[in-house]
């Protein structure tokens, strides 16, 4: 079945906000729910801040969807300055796929169009951030042609955990 994608809208924003809350959930929480991470997982994964999100012009959100309905997005910031040097100020801040739809392309297909969406603004690059531990995020990005470029930190609460910056220098 081929990937259907579209341009979220600001009533797709409750949605945006579960397909975060179950993928980031499913990739942190390995052993048992720590109080700082479902603080944190509650407070950030709402509607009202997807909604927010959707309404911000800096912010462009792609979405794949099935025929029940999105099961995977990528979020493009633009003016977020990169933690290392050498970065456009384009991020893909977000590229989350619903794990029981993890190997039908999902992924590949918005990564694509995101980038065509970087193009399109011109930008030399884009980067993004990952948790040094989520190897398969890791491998995606290397083999979909991005580089590792350095280590930053995700902080929540009092801790911080290290996160792998990647780029990806855009051929215009």
């Amino acid at each position: 079945m081929p990937v259907r994608l579209r341009t979220a809208r600001p009533s797709d924003a409750a949605i945006l906000a579960a397909i975060s809350f179950e993928v980031w959930m499913h990739t942190y929480i390995r052993r048992g729910v720590d109080t700082a991470y479902a603080e944190y997982a509650l407070d950030t994964f709402t509607a009202a801040n997807l909604a927010a999100v959707l309404a911000d012009p800096g912010e462009h959100v792609i979405l794949s969807e099935n025929e029940e309905g999105p099961d995977a997005f990528i979020r493009l910031t633009r003016n977020r300055p990169a933690p290392l040097p050498g970065c456009s100020d384009l991020e893909i801040s977000t590229l989350y796929v619903q794990p029981r739809h993890h190997g039908r392309g999902l992924g590949r297909a918005l990564l694509a169009r995101g980038i065509d969406h970087a193009r399109s603004l011109g930008q030399p690059s884009v980067w993004l951030a990952t948790n040094s531990e989520n190897t398969p995020a890791i491998g995606f990005y290397l083999r979909q042609g991005f580089e590792r470029i350095g280590t930053t930190h995700f902080r929540i609460g009092d801790a911080a955990y290290p996160n792998d910056v990647f780029r990806l220098t855009l051929d215009r």
